[in-house]
């Protein structure tokens, strides 16, 4: 949104990935509970996805960015006027987003929403299921989106940015539209299910219904960020290990006998001091391998895998956080046979830790779930000029979700530092189904503001006033995105790196596929 330098950036992703075909529809019912257990559901992120079930966005980019099928070519890829695009105006309204079913609207955002009404209409029907001036799509007091922890404007706690975290869903047609006034910037982001899949249409009234299940997710974001949504499950196990890595080697914390899952890893450090600290995070890697594959599917540093850097920030998210007691991931890793967890020093000195290791036994056959992927890396992808200012963040092949990424940037030369929409390419599409408006907009805030903010899905943990060290993350729980063959992942960099970037991806993944490197921390199951 607004343009600045960047030096030097580092991003985590996570991501699950696996192999087998997907099946060509799924004859699901999904009640309006079902869809309101996702959001706190980091289980379901390891069920590899079926044939038709897909994520996208529609947002308000630059119309100029378009892909020219004649030439093979992309044409003003680097457009930077994305506050006002549109997909055609009806009268005195806009279209903003439509959609065909079912599917479910999860996220919407805005930089600047304001008093013009948007109306959201579901299923052909005449009148609309939502009809509220924009703006009090995000004040946390407006049925039917009155939760505060999950309708909010970042500008109450010193950054701005507007969320709204909510399941709209419909049947067979979604169709979003906006009166004059309404503001600048906007998100959409959505899921379609498969063909077959059965889901209510949203109302005012379906939403008063279910006050409860919607009240409970309100209250657990408020109070119990680093606590398993799932609770204890039966034959779980915890494993706790105080550990001390010699410099230049690596140490055994479990091997694990599947079938069986990780559900929590936590860690505990001491340190002399804030530079100590930064050091020890940044060169004591995570690496996990699943079921004797011949490369770790998690090779993470240890502060970027529990979603900072550099050092120890102090923060909660859903799935990540790092407290005064003790950091924790509690990303959902299944395995059929076995998992190796270990700690690599790549520091000069030893280093001493304590991990946690809570582990159960499978509720569902391993068949159908993929493998937990986290890397890191400072790479860059070399991309036609066409393609300019496309960053890639991730690139892989296979069948999987992508779960979100951490991203950490120095920018030693100060002024804002981003500016990237983010674009992720589905299964070899030539035009991306997610195409966004600007890095901050990506992770929830806006205006490039240096303040910090903790949320459930997305947070800015670490910032030096957009000079220096900058540190945010973005996880996919409910909007994570599925694909069948491939999955490329690219934000916008606006301005050259003397220093290459580092990122780290998360990602779910069954075998055979490869994670290449990238410039940022991804997570992601295949």
């Amino acid at each position: 949104m607004k343009r600045a330098k960047a030096t030097r950036a580092v991003l985590l992703a996570a991501l699950f990935l696996g192999c087998q075909a997907g099946t060509a529809s799924a004859d699901e019912n999904l009640s309006y509970p079902d869809l309101v257990r996702r959001m706190t559901d980091l289980e379901h992120l390891a069920v590899l996805p079926t044939m038709g079930e897909r994520c996208a966005q529609c947002s308000s980019f630059d119309r100029a960015s378009k892909y020219d099928e004649k030439t093979g070519k992309y044409v003003n890829w680097g457009a930077n006027g994305d506050g006002n695009g549109i997909i055609r105006r009806e009268g005195n309204q806009v279209v903003m987003a439509e959609m065909e079913g079912p599917g479910c609207i999860w996220r919407i955002w805005s930089a600047r929403a304001e008093k013009g009404r948007v109306k959201i209409y579901l299923d052909g029907q005449e009148a609309p299921a939502v009809d509220l001036p924009f703006a009090q799509y995000f004040s946390g007091d407006t049925a039917p989106f009155n939760y505060p922890m999950l309708s909010y404007n970042l500008n109450l706690h010193g950054c701005s940015g507007q969320n709204l975290y909510m399941p709209i869903p419909y049947q067979k047609s979604c169709k979003v539209v906006a009166e004059p006034g309404w503001g600048q910037y906007y998100h959409f982001t959505y899921s379609t299910f498969p063909k077959g899949t059965r889901v209510p249409t949203f109302s005012a009234a379906l939403a008063a219904q279910h006050a409860n299940d919607l009240r409970r997710v309100n209250d657990f974001f408020k109070d119990r960020l680093g606590t398993d949504p799932a609770g204890e499950r039966p034959g779980q196990q915890v494993l706790s290990k105080q550990l001390s890595v010699p410099a230049g080697q690596s140490v055994s914390v479990a091997q694990l006998t599947g079938p069986r899952a990780i559900t929590a890893i936590r860690a505990r450090m001491r340190f002399k001091d804030r530079e100590d600290q930064m050091a020890a995070l940044r060169r004591l890697v995570l690496r996990i391998t699943w079921d004797g594959q011949a490369k770790p599917a998690v090779w993470c540093p240890l502060g970027d895998f529990f979603g900072t850097a550099p050092g120890e920030n102090l923060y909660r998210s859903l799935a990540t956080g790092m407290t005064r007691d003790g950091y924790y991931a509690l990303w959902y890793m299944p395995f059929a046979r076995s998992a190796l967890v270990e700690v690599v020093n790549d520091d000069c000195v030893a280093r001493d830790v304590a991990m946690e290791i809570v582990h159960a036994p499978l509720g569902r056959p391993f068949e159908g779930l993929g493998h937990f992927h986290a890397q890191w890396h400072r790479d860059t992808f070399t991309l036609p000029a066409d393609r300019w200012p496309d960053w890639v963040m991730l690139r892989t092949r296979g069948r999987g979700r992508f779960c979100g990424v951490m991203l950490h940037v120095w920018n030693p030369r100060g002024g804002w530092w981003g500016e990237g929409d983010e674009k992720f390419f589905v299964d070899g599409e030539k035009f991306p189904s997610t195409i966004g408006t600007g890095s901050e907009d990506y992770f929830g805030y806006a205006w490039c503001h240096p303040g910090l903010f903790q949320r459930p899905y997305h947070c800015q943990t670490m910032t030096q006033n957009n000079r220096g060290h900058q540190s945010v993350l973005r996880w996919h729980i409910t909007d994570n995105v599925p694909f069948q063959t491939s999955f490329e992942a690219c934000i916008e960099k606006y301005y050259k790196t003397e220093e290459r970037g580092t990122q780290l991806s998360l990602i779910h993944i069954s075998e055979p596929t490869r994670l290449l490197s990238i410039s940022y921390a991804v997570f992601c199951l295949k």
